[in-house]
């Protein structure tokens, strides 16, 4: 079933509910579409009074806030150990390429790699448990996570529901095709971080294989 047809079955409270908690859970470090259940309630909230615009937002991004406050604790009290488990468990999201660059994304950036991952549908699951991992000072973590939360799970709700309202005539057009874009947007960001990863994963075998090389020349 479509994902905004199977919404107009659900009340608005457990509609505020699903979304705050979906969007917790991928935050938290569980790979969820919480940006489709997003853009597909902002798009229901402005064709239908009962759901309000602004409760939906709020709890978006109250989900968000809190599941990345959860996934840095569990990081910081798991550390290493914690992403080797998750990348035996989700191979294709823990991978040690995926890591490998989101550290390179937290030692450029910093505190502003988890604002920015938020925007970035796989980073959002590793910015909050790899900030506690590489034990940031919460305060940084705190302010990046507050402001990327609001930002994004706000802002896109508020984008969605006023162009959902403009377009009233072609809502249901799109809808299919803000859906589509929600989507293409996630799998672009996904290819470019494998991408990524995947030449990580390269270079880090290519400098163990030549620091291995001096060590079999000596035996």
């Amino acid at each position: 079933m479509h994902v905004q047809e199977w919404l107009e079955t659900v009340p608005p409270l457990s509609i505020y509910l699903l979304v705050g908690l979906v969007i917790g859970l991928e935050s938290l470090g569980i790979p969820l579409p919480g940006e489709i259940i997003l853009v597909s309630s902002a798009l229901l909230a402005s064709q239908h009074g009962e759901i309000n615009p602004v409760v939906l937002g709020a709890c978006a991004t109250a989900g968000a806030i809190v599941g990345d406050s959860i996934g840095y604790a569990i990081g910081r009290k798991g550390g290493r150990p914690l992403l080797a488990w998750l990348g035996r468990k989700f191979p294709r999201h823990f991978s040690e390429g995926h890591i490998a660059t989101a550290e390179r994304s937290f030692e450029k950036w910093g505190m502003w790699a988890v604002f920015f991952g938020r925007f970035i549908a796989l980073l959002r699951i590793f910015a909050g448990p790899l900030a506690g991992v590489l034990r940031m000072p919460y305060w940084k973590f705190l302010t990046a996570n507050v402001l990327g939360g609001v930002l994004w799970a706000g802002g896109t709700t508020a984008v969605i529901y006023y162009v959902g309202v403009v377009a009233e005539a072609w809502l249901k057009r799109f809808s299919w095709l803000g859906l589509v874009l929600a989507v293409l947007v996630g799998l672009t960001s996904l290819l470019v971080v494998r991408s990524k990863a995947a030449k990580a994963t390269a270079e880090r075998q290519r400098s163990e294989g030549q620091e291995a090389e001096p060590v079999n020349a000596g035996g």
